[in-house]
């Protein structure tokens, strides 16, 4: 037989499992996975704001960047006409008086601002893997935009692959970047790796020779690619001051320096990256 006071305990658990205070604790999330899902969930809904005029321009034009709004001067708008038709985006024409676009105040917008979603570049081989004698630069904690974007430009004019940083750490697609790149960002392939001793590893099952830059490297960078400037290359530069994290100069192939002439400090990292794309190059 059932006694009332078994019959009551039933009940009780009954109604603490309806309420999900039983199941639901025991089927907890733990935090990093949570913590992962808010990520995703960001970046899904993550925007940046592009200002100037070739910045702006640059963006309106590339197919590949979704556009959400065009906020411009009469003036900017006179200019980037052409721009704005073929991107089929309806602008926003402010009064100069009245224009105060959701950007730092000293950011120089010259009358024109876009909404748009980052660029997604895909995945690592899609950019490795494919150019006839392909160069990647590769970039180990250098935060400020104005580098990278620095960067962005010569790996467009010195023909590389494409520039890779970290999810953290690194400078993050942003209008000051988008700015300095001058419209590179919209068509230089700029990644963002999880862990870059894991990239650099990858880099070299594909065939890279991976060349981490510092100044008190033996080798030139030269020296090092003699006879293999047909092979792919990666070129690793750190953040100015630290340089290359202990992990990733023994991650890379060999450490390598830039050909001096004469004594010298040292070289700002944008302009390191464009002197050392260049000097791996194929001659002939």
């Amino acid at each position: 037989m059932i006694t009332s006071a078994v019959m009551g305990r039933q009940d009780e658990i009954g109604r603490h499992f309806e309420c999900g205070t039983g199941g639901d604790e025991a089927m907890k999330k733990p935090k990093w996975v949570v913590k992962k899902e808010q990520a995703k969930k960001e970046e899904a809904t993550a925007t940046v704001w592009l200002f100037g005029l070739h910045a702006v321009r640059d963006a309106l034009v590339n197919p590949a960047r979704e556009k959400l709004r065009l906020m411009v001067t009469p003036n900017a708008l006179a200019k980037l006409e052409e721009a704005v038709a073929e991107a089929g985006i309806k602008p926003e024409v402010v009064d100069p008086r009245k224009f105060r676009p959701p950007l730092d105040p000293g950011s120089v917008h010259q009358g024109a601002v876009l909404e748009a979603k980052p660029l997604d570049w895909g995945r690592l081989e899609d950019v490795a893997i494919g150019a006839e004698v392909p160069r990647l630069i590769l970039l180990d904690r250098v935060t400020d935009p104005h580098n990278v974007g620095a960067i962005l430009r010569s790996a467009e004019v010195l023909g590389a692959s494409a520039v890779i940083g970290t999810r953290h750490h690194s400078a993050p697609e942003t209008g000051a970047l988008a700015k300095t790149a001058s419209g590179a960002l919209e068509r230089q392939p700029y990644l963002r790796v999880r862990n870059l001793a894991d990239t650099i590893r990858e880099l070299q099952e594909m065939g890279y020779l991976v060349l981490g830059l510092d100044g008190a490297a033996e080798q030139t960078i030269e020296r090092a690619v003699a006879g293999r400037q047909s092979e792919p290359v990666a070129l690793v530069l750190g953040a100015e001051g630290p340089g290359l994290r202990e992990k990733t100069r023994e991650t890379v192939d060999l450490l390598v320096r830039i050909d001096a002439a004469g004594k010298f400090g040292s070289l700002n990292v944008s302009n390191a990256a464009a002197i050392a794309l260049y000097a791996s190059q194929p001659r002939g």
